[in-house]
């Protein structure tokens, strides 16, 4: 079946993704949603995080991927058996107070269920709603000031019901990349690093997105260009990135409000890059 968006990008029923990730792009579909193509066949993402395009524009066929396990296996889960993730959030939600919070942080959890649900509960109660291992691979943001578990715009049925039109992968982003063709859709959102590696942008992941990762990336979506894939693209507003895509995408520069900083004065507009095919 072939995915038609309307030019609002506003179905029925949208959803608002079930994770605050860093970098997220519900502010991209609010404010440029003439970028998105209306016509695909299938939608490919390989860098998921919070998925917030996926879950807005719910393709009728999708590859959703990342190099971050914990993450696409709580995706898995939800897909599989929301009602017990749900449950096991209201659980930790009665639960919550500083000392749940280490208790759980500090875990190691098996069952899938209880993993997602654990994820989600960390991610709203953390600080910032940051997802940051150390070099153990272990969680280890702070607790936040968030006391709200159970959100309003939960919907786990329509979560679980988006991702059973998806094929969720755990890979890196250069062989997700290489595999569309004529008639995908590739939206790629991928840590904001440039040559220097200290421009700013915190290390949210566990291992750095490179310079030679940047080069990779564009080349890689040079490729798909050339084979009729309709790409968007985010990155840093940074002289280095607009000289890797100039020659083959249509770049320019956009504003947005950011939401992560510990202090007022680490937030405010930021500049991002819109790379898009011409």
């Amino acid at each position: 079946m072939k995915n038609v968006a309307p030019s609002s990008l506003l179905p029925d029923s949208p959803l608002v993704p079930m994770l605050k990730w860093a970098g997220g792009k519900r502010w991209l579909l609010r404010g440029y949603p003439e970028i998105f193509p209306r016509n695909f066949e299938r939608y490919v993402e390989p860098f998921a995080g919070s998925a917030a395009v996926f879950f807005h524009l719910r393709p009728t066929s999708a590859v959703i991927s990342d190099t971050n396990r914990e993450l696409i296996e709580s995706y898995a889960a939800v897909r599989n058996n929301w009602s017990k993730v749900a449950g096991l959030l209201k659980r930790h939600s009665k639960m919550h107070s500083n000392e749940h919070y280490y208790r759980v942080r500090a875990a190691s959890l098996r069952e899938p269920c209880a993993r997602a649900a654990r994820l989600l509960y960390l991610n709203r109660t953390c600080f910032n709603g940051l997802y940051r291992v150390n070099r153990q691979g272990h969680f280890n943001v702070p607790i936040g000031s968030k006391e709200t578990v159970l959100l309003s715009t939960d919907d786990f049925d329509g979560w679980a019901d988006a991702l059973r039109n998806a094929t969720l992968l755990v890979s890196d982003f250069e062989s997700v990349i290489d595999n569309t063709g004529q008639r995908d859709f590739l939206f790629v959102d991928p840590p904001y690093t440039v040559t220097h590696n200290l421009n700013g942008f915190v290390k949210y992941n566990e291992v750095l997105f490179s310079w030679d990762d940047q080069i990779r990336l564009a080349n890689a979506l040079s490729r798909a260009l050339l084979r009729g894939v309709q790409v968007v693209a985010t990155n840093a507003d940074h002289i280095a990135i607009k000289k890797l895509y100039q020659q083959d995408f249509r770049v320019r520069s956009v504003s947005r409000q950011s939401l992560i900083g510990g202090t007022d004065s680490r937030r405010g507009n930021i500049r991002e890059l819109l790379i898009t095919s011409k």
